[in-house]
């Protein structure tokens, strides 16, 4: 098993990214295992922030680091919440918090679409000069109600119509074959096999 920091210690990407790496003979540690503080988000873009906390933790860690930026994206809104998305309803803000919020921006508006964005980034090093960089859209739309026991975010007020389903009712494998953060990792695992 290799070694791979996640510069993150949220559970529920710590959860997919363990399930989504595991055929692939990866030991996914959280940064936080590390004692290795979050990284700043100083960027107005998904790939710079995920680049940040990768090169942040692999510097912390002197091991290869995972970062993924991601967020959701209202069409409505000019793409906000975007990369504010786990702060939106500001710092002190929660799942419930942000959702609310997002749901009363669009109140009114009659375009409710919505993307999944995740930027993922992959350094063998805290200097790669090559890093692995993909970055993937999950299409849906913004509902008023939650539906749903799973995921996690904005799950469960994201609504799949080609399912009739939001994010949060998908069962976690149905959930990591089709979510921005599982194309995103397909993509990356497709890279690191070309480099092999």
């Amino acid at each position: 098993m290799q070694k791979l920091v996640l510069a993150s210690n949220n559970a529920g990407k710590l959860r997919e990214f363990q399930e989504l790496l595991a055929p692939f003979h990866f030991q996914v540690i959280p940064q936080g295992d590390l004692s290795i503080p979050a990284a700043e988000e100083p960027h107005c873009t998904f790939v710079e922030n995920a680049l940040a906390k990768a090169r942040h933790a692999s510097a912390a860690s002197g091991l290869p680091a995972l970062a993924d930026d991601s967020g959701i994206c209202a069409h409505a809104l000019d793409g906000a919440p975007g990369v504010y998305s786990a702060r939106y309803a500001g710092l002190d803000g929660d799942n419930a918090a942000n959702n609310q919020k997002l749901i009363a921006a669009l109140q009114g508006k009659t375009d409710r679409g919505a993307h999944y964005v995740c930027a993922l980034v992959m350094v063998n090093s805290a200097h790669d000069p090559e890093p692995l960089i993909v970055q993937t859209r999950w299409y849906g739309q913004v509902i008023n109600e939650a539906q749903g026991d799973h995921g996690f975010g904005y799950d469960p007020y994201f609504f799949l119509p080609e399912l009739g389903k939001t994010a949060a009712q998908l069962e976690p494998p149905e959930k990591n074959r089709i979510s921005h953060r599982g194309q995103a990792l397909r993509e990356l695992i497709t890279q690191l096999q070309s480099r092999a």
